[in-house]
């Protein structure tokens, strides 16, 4: 049964359980055919009610700070994969005990805690370097990570024969939302730049970016792919943490037209939630969220578009926090619920309390068709953010 929007608070992101597990059930199912680990990537989700669901199927998740991996240590039950690009003094000790796998972006922070982590008694922690293969399609330089002068990852030519002592594992990350094929191209440049490294290695992480559970994404080349890799290398274990993949398609942002504002014919619906504040990457990607009932002169034909053009402001004060003009088949009214696809992964987690707006509810409408909130946000919530 679909979403029944009547139901929900609003404004509020809403998961869908069914469609969150049918991806889900895409993962675990790449992972039993080619062997391989596929992690949860809390960047990109880290909505931890879902959790008790995503642990039945991923082989764990990677954090990028302490908070996250305590997150997954206490929420996910399993120690994390931890990288950040530099790790802070007074946190690393704590950080190391919610860790499993720690990477290091530079052979500097490596010098400076491999011996922490060597003294570290309570369990044991491999760990990596992360390498740039000075590959990646990613045409937005804003998430292109390697970008040239990019701060992330170690270069082939900063490497001497060996990886250094006590070195079980390399990290790439290159990929945004991308293919099977640009994965395929990236290891080409992988292979060439550090492949006489990776007899020394137990274990390679391809990083985030394989958007598998796109409905156009060639899954039979992946595990090809996946497949390859392993004929080569048999004695790797291969990791993968996608961000986006987990929550693709699963659920929606919910909001409420509040006015409607006419400046020299240019007409603005004005909503109860806020582009920068709640769906920051519609304006630093940015990108085009579909938006149910909808057309996006962008993408039609000009000879089929309805005939009723709205830009949609958010309800902070900055400028620029809009959308230009959508198309819709009949006049905005102030009460209207407009509907924004997909906005579970990269958007939850990037969300502010900017100018004090109401942040969204946080739903869940369960695989019994039954709706559960979540949160609810208050005065306190903002408050508690400052001092």
């Amino acid at each position: 049964m679909p979403i029944d929007y009547a139901q929900l608070p609003s404004p509020c992101y809403v998961l869908d359980e069914a469609r969150l597990r049918r991806n889900l059930l895409v993962l675990r199912s790449i992972q039993e055919e080619t062997g391989v680990k596929i992690i949860l990537a809390f960047k990109g989700f880290a909505m931890w009610s879902t959790f008790p669901l995503i642990r039945q199927y991923l082989a764990g998740a990677t954090a990028s700070s302490l908070h996250e991996a305590r997150l997954c240590a206490e929420l996910m039950g399993r120690r994390a994969h931890t990288y950040a690009p530099a790790y802070l003094p007074d946190e690393f000790s704590e950080l190391l005990t919610y860790t499993s796998h720690l990477t290091f972006n530079s052979l500097n922070q490596y010098e400076r805690y491999f011996p922490t982590v060597q003294q570290f008694l309570n369990h044991p922690i491999s760990c990596g370097l992360r390498v740039n293969p000075e590959y990646s399609e990613v045409d937005t330089e804003l998430y292109n990570p390697c970008a040239p002068g990019t701060r992330l990852g170690i270069l082939a030519e900063q490497l001497g024969d060996r990886v250094p002592p006590g070195v079980e594992g390399l990290h790439f990350h290159t990929l945004c939302e991308s293919n099977s094929y640009a994965l395929e191209k990236t290891l080409l440049f992988f292979e060439e730049r550090f492949g006489r490294y990776l007899p020394q290695l137990q274990w390679v992480n391809f990083g985030g970016g394989h958007l598998m559970t796109d409905a156009d994404y060639d899954l039979r080349h992946l595990r090809a792919v996946l497949a390859g890799f392993s004929r080569r290398y048999p004695h790797l274990e291969i990791i993968l943490e996608p961000g986006s993949a987990v929550a693709w398609q699963t659920g929606e942002l919910l909001t409420t037209v509040l006015d409607i504002v006419d400046n020299k014919g240019v007409r603005t619906a004005l909503l109860d939630a806020s582009f920068t504040a709640h769906m920051p990457d519609t304006l630093e990607m940015p990108y085009r969220p579909r938006v149910h009932g909808a057309f996006d002169p962008g993408r039609v034909s000009a000879d089929t578009l309805p005939p009723h053009r709205y830009r949609l402001g958010g309800i902070s004060c900055l400028a620029g926090d809009y959308l230009e003009a959508y198309a819709f088949e009949r006049e905005l009214q102030v009460g209207d619920r407009l509907v924004f696809a997909d906005m579970m992964h990269y958007t939850m987690v990037k969300t502010t309390t900017f100018n004090g707006v109401k942040h969204p509810s946080i739903v869940i409408w369960t695989e019994k068709d039954q709706l559960r909130l979540v949160r609810r946000f208050a005065y306190e919530d903002f408050k508690n953010r400052l001092s």
